[in-house]
């Protein structure tokens, strides 16, 4: 479980097979003024194309990428053999800081955390600082991908607990979103009091309340559904009718990867072209109006093509995760403290009282702006509430044993 330095380095050889593929590409035909109506429209795709093959620089993002302190380090997974994981690694210049680890989801990688890192290791008078660790999922980005059937998200979640362990952080706070949500979720049940001390989501996912589980609730939402007494506030309802559109229109990319997978990898892996207009899709329509630059999208998407197992590896966490039930009646999440952020651009968000079934909310945050992939479009807003939750007067100040954060605490 040796540590190793590790840099990003894609062969030449990678990068003229993109070129080739580039030069070959066959665009569809579209409809007059389909706009974002029927996906991503053609206009983007071949400026976007045009770029990549004419305009973009991947050494150059690739050496700023490697500004960032790499490793990898071999992890033992129960009954799945020896990964070699990929994380960053940005300690605190204050030892006392708090270990916190990052976890990314789908379409998201390592990189979305890279704003953050300045924010939450830097020492600000009077709020607390963090030694962050960003893991690379297995299976996405630089880290090796499962090799055998059934790796769900407890696997998931061994793989980062392990890793924080053997990084000496026998006690540690987490913050995911999307995957990052369930994977931190399954990490606060398998590890909580042990190592996991706090547990923050940007991700603010809950089922229906169940009238064997939760009766008053599941009777409040019949009032809504059934009366025009809603129990839920104004903002509550926008977001659960903004999640019901979502779920009849934006969905269908999560019934392929969950229930076929291998069929669409074809697609991702032999086609760059195909890669850019699925993930693109996603970073403009989940995002909350972020200003996209050209080269910030085609840097995401090269990663996901010069990945080490490819972009079909990244698919099949959905499919596990409904084979293996992983979503099913879930317990509450108990004697850990929990922070959730709302986000206005986040599709599909539960609310405040559903949480309350999911954990222990001890820290609430209402972000004026931001979407799914808050940690990248506004890093400040996730920052402010890890240190809210995280700082004197908050609900989980001190909660790692001698890790306040605070110079003077050293």
């Amino acid at each position: 479980m040796a540590e190793q330095p590790f840099k990003i380095a894609v062969p030449d050889e990678q990068l003229d097979l993109l070129r080739k593929k580039l030069d070959l590409v066959r665009f569809p035909d579209e409809l007059e003024n389909a706009k974002w109506d029927y996906g991503v429209p053609l206009d983007d795709v071949k400026r976007l194309v045009a770029r990549w093959k004419d305009g973009y620089d991947w050494r150059r993002h690739e050496a700023e990428l490697n500004e960032l302190p790499h490793f990898t380090r071999d992890i033992e997974v129960d009954g799945f053999g020896t990964l070699n994981i990929h994380y960053v690694h940005q300690k605190s210049a204050e030892a006392n800081a708090i270990p916190l680890l990052f976890v990314h989801g789908w379409p998201g990688g390592f990189f979305e955390a890279r704003k953050l890192l300045p924010l939450l290791t830097s020492t600000v008078p009077e709020q607390p600082t963090f030694h962050v660790v960003v893991v690379g999922l297995p299976g996405y980005g630089f880290s090796e991908a499962p090799r055998k059937k059934g790796f769900g998200i407890s696997q998931f979640a061994e793989v980062g607990c392990k890793l924080m362990t053997a990084l000496g952080y026998e006690h540690f706070v987490t913050q995911g979103g999307d995957w990052g949500h369930a994977i931190t979720r399954r990490m606060a049940r398998l590890y909580g009091g042990k190592h996991v001390k706090a547990w923050h989501t940007n991700m603010p996912q809950a089922d229906p309340p169940r009238v064997t589980s939760n009766p008053l609730l599941a009777f409040k939402h019949t009032l809504h559904n059934w009366t025009p007494y809603s129990p839920y506030s104004k903002s509550e309802r926008e977001r659960m009718e903004s999640g019901a559109q979502f779920a009849s229109v934006g969905r269908g990319y999560y019934i392929e990867q969950s229930t076929q997978p291998q069929t669409l990898g074809y697609s991702l892996a032999d086609s760059p072209v195909g890669l850019l207009a699925w993930i693109y899709e996603k970073l403009v329509n989940w995002s909350d109006h972020y200003a996209w630059d050209d080269d910030e999208v085609l840097t995401w998407i090269s990663i996901y093509w010069f990945s080490r197992a490819g972009p079909a590896a990244s698919l099949r966490i959905y499919y596990e995760y409904r084979a293996l039930g992983d979503g099913v009646n879930q317990p509450k999440v108990t004697g850990v403290p929990m922070g959730v952020s709302y986000f206005p651009g986040e599709p599909v968000v539960a609310p405040i009282s559903w949480m309350q079934t999911v954990g222990e909310v001890k820290s609430l945050t209402e972000h004026p702006r931001g979407g799914h992939f808050a940690a990248y479009e506004q890093p400040e807003e996730i920052a402010g509430a890890l240190r809210k939750m995280f700082g004197k007067g908050g609900p989980a100040f001190n909660v790692v044993p001698g890790k306040t954060g605070y110079a003077s605490d050293s």
